[in-house]
């Protein structure tokens, strides 16, 4: 029975009329909106965490999560087209594979998009306190003591600014997402600008020699999660901007021209920043790893790591990269410059995480498979402000106690799963319902989301041990959660719709 669950297409859509969300959304808005997502963490923090792993060769890390992300969005963009609702892979998923995978998909949605924003939480954090703590910005009056830089389990005792940022985001979705969409347009532009400025710095400095040698970590072993796989692996989060997109499909006007534009044209330009920015950093002041003792790169967020770390000037062990790539090539104010577009530029992607997360678990109690005040709508402002507070409070504690690279992996886990769902889900409408009207059709299917299942398997395998099983016990307490809540009281199984 658990297999034979499929909600046909008509009745997904059908449902989404009756309790839907206001479509506000242009092409241009919803591009910006994947461009907010996308280009943050992975450029502004996690290219030190990808540095460490990979060395010079984090280039190539770069392109294979996009060429995977890139295989994906093809996909996306023909089941986004079909299906414009909210939900993403979890509403695709329903519609093709059944009840039971969508709600393991939706699950581990949850997982990706709260330990991401979590992680751009804490990333902005990083940039926060490294400029409050600098002499030449207010005379370093006003940085905090130290047990309140990092959390818990990162050598600190609670995160505080990382929980402040959780928190001020988490009222800005409340208040409406026209109003977020313009706050994030904004913030898109400067971020877009500082990006510039370091490329226009950075790519010009580079030296030949920082590139030598190119793969420091070789290619990545399955399970030490080093290496050009293991950055990959790491840094793939940061491309889901574009799945982010797909979630607003509901609130998107003309969302069969829409959605597919900026799907891709998102996932284009961002590629093109990430490569010139990470040869911009490698080449000018050199990316090489810390080595332990048998000669590989060690863990980013171990103990040997931070030891090692203490009082190290490398790239790989800077907090705030990029801000630091610039000091060090005697950009002192400009590289504070950078930190304040950071900060300024890294809330429009936990705004972003954070709206994906919300809008799956709405979707996902609008099935039944969730309690139904989840996916109450706020008479004012027009939003899911249940569980958008509920989802501000647990990314602002995870922000607050965990550490930057252990999260980053985390949240991959859930992504890549529901990345190869869609994939597979693509090609089994084809065979189901080839007639069904496709307003994108992805390019040879069968070529393409073959290759993103498989590069989506070849990522996962890379992830840090910590990551699989973290994935794992997420999975198993989803699965409790279904069989004792969501497997009854599905809409689907009773016959019932929400009115």
């Amino acid at each position: 029975m658990l297999f034979k669950r499929v909600k046909p297409i008509e009745q997904i859509l059908a449902t989404a009329e009756k309790k839907g969300l206001k479509r506000q959304l242009g092409a241009f808005q919803l591009t910006l909106l994947g461009i907010g997502a996308v280009i943050g963490t992975g450029i502004f923090v996690l290219t030190a965490e990808a540095g460490q792993k990979a060395g010079p060769g984090m280039m190539i890390a770069f392109v294979i999560a996009a060429t995977v992300c890139g295989l994906a969005a093809l996909a996306y963009a023909e089941l986004a087209a079909m299906v414009p609702v909210s939900g993403s892979a979890y509403t695709y998923t329903y519609g093709v594979l059944g009840e039971f995978v969508a709600w393991i998909v939706g699950w581990a949605l949850g997982l990706e998009y709260g330990i991401g924003a979590a992680v751009v939480c804490v990333g902005w954090s990083g940039y926060m306190n490294g400029l409050l703590a600098q002499s030449n910005f207010l005379g370093g009056a006003f940085a905090l003591p130290e047990y309140l830089r990092t959390g818990l389990y990162a050598g600190g005792s609670f995160n505080l600014l990382a929980f402040i940022i959780a928190l001020l985001v988490t009222v800005l979705l409340v208040i409406g997402t026209s109003k977020s969409a313009r706050v994030n347009a904004v913030l898109v532009s400067i971020k877009i600008i500082a990006l510039t400025a370091f490329v226009l710095i950075a790519v010009p400095a580079a030296k030949s020699a920082n590139f030598h040698p190119f793969l420091p970590g070789g290619w990545g072993s399955p399970l030490g999660g080093v290496g050009v796989l293991g950055a990959a692996a790491s840094i793939f989060f940061a491309y889901v901007g574009f799945d982010a997109v797909s979630t607003a499909a509901e609130e998107t006007k003309n969302p069969n021209r829409n959605i597919p534009i900026a799907l891709i044209g998102s996932l284009t330009i961002c590629t093109i920043f990430y490569l010139l920015v990470g040869y911009g950093a490698a080449g000018s002041v050199g990316a090489q790893p810390i080595l332990g003792s048998n000669g590989m790169p060690l863990d980013p967020g171990g103990p040997e790591m931070a030891a090692a770390c203490a009082h190290s000037q490398a790239l790989v062990c800077s907090k705030e990269p990029l801000a630091h790539v610039l000091r060090v090539l005697g950009w002192s104010r400009m590289g504070d410059w950078i930190g304040i577009a950071a900060i300024l530029a890294l809330p429009s992607v936990i705004l972003m995480m954070m709206f994906g997360q919300t809008r799956i678990f709405f979707t996902m109690s609008r099935d039944g498979l969730l309690p139904g005040v989840l996916s109450t709508v706020h008479k004012r402002f027009h939003t899911p402000h249940i569980i958008t507070i509920a989802t501000g409070l647990v990314v602002a504690i995870c922000s607050a106690l965990f550490p930057v690279g252990k999260l980053a992996d985390t949240s991959n886990s859930g992504t890549l799963l529901a990345f190869a769902m869609v994939s597979l889900g693509v090609l089994i409408l084809r065979k189901q319902q080839p007639n069904r009207p496709r307003p994108f059709r992805t390019p040879m299917a069968w070529v393409v989301c073959p290759l993103a299942v498989l590069g989506c398997l070849l990522l996962f395998v890379n992830l840090s041990v910590t990551a699989k099983l973290v994935f794992v016990i997420w999975a198993a307490i989803g699965l409790v959660f279904y069989f004792l809540y969501g497997y009854r009281k599905s809409h689907l199984a009773n016959g019932t719709e929400p009115s």
